[in-house]
């Protein structure tokens, strides 16, 4: 339905990358991170577009653009764009909004001016 209301509603989470979740080399996060981000977000959207968890069904593409490291804060925005009678499809954008800079000090940060998509998907909801 195009004229559905749920078309086009939006959900955005952030989260900061604690550095106990790098597993490889350059303080590199595993994909399915990020993955379990769009999973949060994708379950906060049905709560607000149909009232209820949903089960995330499947996924139809995932591109995995850049790296996320231990020490980013990273942002996950789910987007539905089709409703359909108990399925939604969604879009899945994540970017890194901060990054650590261990060569500055070893706590510090800053900020990515422009944000860093990382990772980007579609999927299918299924709600009751």
């Amino acid at each position: 339905m195009t004229d559905d209301p749920r078309l086009g509603m939006a959900i955005t989470h952030r989260r900061y990358v604690p550095h106990s979740h790098a597993h490889y080399g350059g303080s590199l996060v595993d994909g399915a991170y990020v993955l379990g981000l769009f999973g949060d977000a994708a379950t906060d959207l049905g709560i607000h577009s149909d009232g209820d968890e949903g089960l995330f069904a499947s996924y139809s593409d995932v591109q995995f653009v850049d790296a996320v490291r231990g020490g980013d804060v990273v942002e996950v925005t789910a987007t539905i764009v089709r409703v359909g009678t108990r399925s939604r499809d969604v879009e899945f954008v994540a970017r890194v909004l901060a990054r650590a800079t261990p060569e500055v000090r070893a706590s510090a940060a800053a900020p990515l001016n422009p944000p860093l998509v990382c990772t980007t998907a579609k999927g299918t909801v299924v709600v009751p």
